[in-house]
């Protein structure tokens, strides 16, 4: 294995990147057994024989399940791999540098951004081990990189994210079906312009045990829509319990968001998830992101109606004040106000 470029890495991750027991032990095999016992298998759904039994299952029971024929290109993926790849292996300070002036955002030990995508001070709470770019999908066009190397991967990802809108499309259109959604509210639920991709590098750390790459949350989103690579780390809690979710190469994992719970009246849920790092491998993952329009009011029986513009606000205060994100908690109807819905409704002959 080439050696490590140091150089690349955040500072504060640089020692436990670099220990002895890490430096003697770093080979593929390694990575492979970190995580090879305890894989779970999670529902599995076909874009091209799209069963909406299946789906509506999945999301109730899971809130996540793996997408198979989804229709991108495998070579696509590799490509962008392999782009991902050489853009983190860039200095620290030229990451930096490197989204001046574009709509790129680079960040590290936080995965919570403000709307213009700068890390979100979360006071002493402890530094995730993961760096990444956030890339909102409809600014690619304007994004004009004099790098030849960033320049192709701008076009890659203007490709996926094209991929990626129409899977999130056809497959919020599918779980508008099973929920009985109105057509015409739930066209507001889901919008294109929204979409972003973050693209994250998670440094291999001596003390994987103790770290998070990234720790227990919630996705804001309506979906989220991941492609990992082949270390693994990626858990969801089911039952109490934390499972770790194989990478399988060409498929994705699909998971719901705060968002999708709210407009589902919480029938489907907004599943937690979090990452952990490898002691003797980088991890490295695309994650897609997609939102209400601006304006879209979630009308729900059980929260005040809402948009993803106040839940965010919201979110961001609680992570300023109080170091974690409360969520959906936040805008629930409390009991005597549901009572008083409920009330107000009978009288009206709703």
């Amino acid at each position: 294995m080439a050696a490590m470029n140091l150089e690349s890495y955040p500072p504060v991750f640089r020692q436990q990147s670099t220990s002895p027991e890490v430096q003697a032990h770093s080979h593929s095999d390694d990575v492979a057994k970190e995580f090879i016992q305890e894989f779970h298998s999670i529902p599995v759904v076909d874009l091209q024989c799209l069963n909406l039994d299946k789906l509506a299952e999945a999301c109730k029971n899971w809130g996540l399940f793996r997408l198979v024929n989804h229709g991108i290109p495998l070579t696509l993926l590799r490509q962008l791999q392999d782009h991902s790849k050489k853009i983190f292996s860039l200095s620290f300070e030229s990451k930096k540098a490197l989204v001046i002036s574009s709509p790129m955002s680079y960040f590290w030990g936080t995965p919570a951004l403000t709307p213009s995508g700068d890390s979100l001070s979360r006071g002493s709470q402890n530094i995730n081990w993961v760096e990444g770019f956030n890339v909102p999908v409809s600014q690619l066009s304007q994004f004009q990189a004099r790098d030849p190397t960033l320049d192709s991967f701008r076009i890659l990802l203007e490709e996926y994210g094209r991929h990626l809108t129409r899977i999130a499309t056809t497959i919020f259109d599918a779980m508008a079906k099973t929920l009985n959604l109105n057509p015409e509210q739930s066209k507001t639920y889901l919008s294109e312009s929204t979409g972003s991709i973050r693209v994250y590098r998670y440094p291999r750390c001596s003390s994987a045990n103790e770290t998070f790459g990234m720790e227990a949350h919630t996705d804001s989103s309506v979906l989220s829509i991941l492609n990992q690579e082949q270390v693994g780390g990626f858990e969801l809690l089911k039952d109490d319990k934390w499972l770790q979710i194989e990478p399988i190469p060409e498929t994705l994992v699909l998971n719901l968001g705060d968002m999708l719970q709210a407009i589902s009246n919480d029938e489907y849920k907004s599943v937690k998830h979090r990452v952990k790092p490898n002691k003797y491998g980088e991890r490295y993952s695309i994650c897609y992101f997609v939102f209400p329009s601006e304006g879209s009011v979630i009308q729900s029986s059980k929260y005040k109606p809402f948009t993803y513009n106040d839940f965010r606000a919201q979110v961001q205060q609680d992570i300023r004040t109080m170091g974690f994100k409360v969520g959906l908690d936040r805008f629930k109807f409390k009991q005597s106000q549901l009572q008083a819905e409920t009330s107000n409704g009978e009288d009206e002959g709703v």
